[in-house]
């Protein structure tokens, strides 16, 4: 069964919230743009934009925007879980995380695929000892730290939202507690390795108020985006915490690995100050048009963010390969290319996208009941392995270079081969009918 976006869009239902469809296509936009501007490759490799320019870290504070693609998350996970209890005889969870993750996981595991192939044929060819082709391998699994968050929070819906429906607020103000407890433990008592829980607390309690946005709870966005601005502010400007919300090279507390407390407040200001913008986002998004576009973004927007730094790294290496100069990052000239370097990047990122958006289209299973001790065991092999890749990264992927995640050291070889077998592990998990959909 096909469609395109214009038949998706014509078929939305009158009850469909828009403006969540907008904010998940805006906050990846602004991530890839925001890496894009960061990326600032040299002759003797790339840096980040914002460490050779510190004045530019408070940009972070607008660009650094992952905390409501969360939040958007727990809003469709929230809706998304109840449809399948209602129509489903027994438990859902098996094919709650199925229906959830076919989409994500599967053009995830062809761009390592391919990426895997490509750092293989780099090493065998004796090519990968260039700082430049070296940072490159390390760099393009960075943001797959995302997405094994993004696991986590899928497969622990069922439980925090049953938490969520019994106390509201009262749940994401543990959550929030908790967050704030570790960073004392931290800061305060130097407790060893008790940061990483804020992994956990940190985005799940962002991905909590999606739960409360799907109840319409959030009634005083204003005071929520205000506090919220307050704390960070606080925080930074009394605490040990920095004032960039993106991790630096070389810092000795990063705000996003492990989450502070300060992301945390970063996180609220933002769902405040978007919740402030849905009813007249939301009218707009009435206009034909404007929602045509917006789905056809929605049907591509994972497969564009998983190659968007391929894209770049091709832009620079294609200057590098015609001689043209590659100026001081920082310096007029490099400002001047930033324009038509971001063109290029995009124009590269689309020509991706045709190739890869298949891997994307939406698949339709019944909800049978499923196994749920073998989904959630791959659920956790595939978050842990993608979340050792995007520490890993793919240089040296013969040499057993290792990572360490929490206490865990891990080798790109087997990081690859955790997240394969979550993969096959949920897609197992149960006998769902699929129907695949193309947009």
């Amino acid at each position: 069964m096909t469609a395109t976006a214009r038949d998706l869009a014509a078929a939305t239902p009158a009850t469909r919230d828009r403006y969540v469809d907008l904010l998940r296509v805006a906050s990846l936009g602004t991530v890839v743009l925001g890496h894009w501007l960061m990326a600032a490759v040299a002759g003797d490799g790339i840096g980040n934009l914002l460490a050779l320019v510190p004045p530019l870290q408070v940009l972070t504070w607008g660009l650094q925007i992952m905390p409501v693609f969360f939040f958007v998350g727990g809003f469709a996970h929230a809706l998304s879980y109840r449809s399948l209890a209602r129509r489903a005889d027994g438990p859902v969870y098996a094919a709650f995380l199925r229906a959830r993750l076919q989409r994500l996981l599967r053009p995830t595991l062809v761009f390592v695929v391919v990426w895997t192939a490509l750092a293989l044929a780099v090493q065998l060819a004796g090519l990968d000892g260039g700082r430049l082709t070296g940072a490159a391998l390390r760099l393009v699994t960075q943001p797959l730290w995302f997405i094994g968050i993004y696991l986590a929070m899928v497969a622990f819906t069922p439980p925090l939202l049953k938490l969520h429906e019994r106390h509201g607020w009262a749940a994401f103000a543990a959550l929030a507690g908790a967050a704030a407890l570790v960073d004392v433990l931290r800061f305060a008592l130097d407790v060893p390795y008790v940061e990483f829980l804020n992994f956990a607390f940190v985005w799940l309690a962002v991905h909590q108020l999606g739960f409360l946005r799907a109840d319409g709870r959030i009634t005083r966005p204003a005071a929520l985006a205000a506090a919220g601005l307050a704390g960070a502010v606080l925080l930074v400007a009394a605490g040990p915490y920095p004032l960039s919300m993106v991790g630096m090279p070389g810092e000795k507390v990063s705000n996003m690995a492990p989450p502070t407390l300060a992301l945390l407040c970063h996180g609220l200001w933002l769902v405040g100050a978007v919740q402030l913008l849905a009813r007249p986002a939301t009218a707009w998004l009435e206009r034909p048009r404007v929602w045509r576009r917006v789905v056809a973004a929605n049907g591509v927007a994972m497969t564009a963010f998983l190659w968007h730094l391929t894209a770049m790294l091709g832009v620079y290496a294609a200057q590098l390969a015609l001689g043209l100069a590659l100026p001081e990052p920082a310096s007029a000239a490099w400002w001047a290319q930033v324009p038509p370097r971001i063109l290029l990047a995009a124009l590269v990122t689309a020509l991706l996208v045709a190739c890869f958006r298949r891997f994307e289209a939406p698949v339709a299973a019944a909800p049978t009941p499923g196994n749920g001790p073998v989904a959630a065991l791959g659920i956790t092999l595939g978050l842990l392995g993608i979340l050792g890749l995007s520490m890993t990264g793919l240089g040296g992927i013969l040499e057993g270079h290792s990572a360490t995640l929490i206490a865990l050291p891990l080798t790109a070889p087997a990081a690859i081969g955790m997240a394969v077998a979550g993969a096959l592990l949920v897609d197992r998990s149960g006998s769902a009918r699929r129907v695949r959909l193309r947009g």
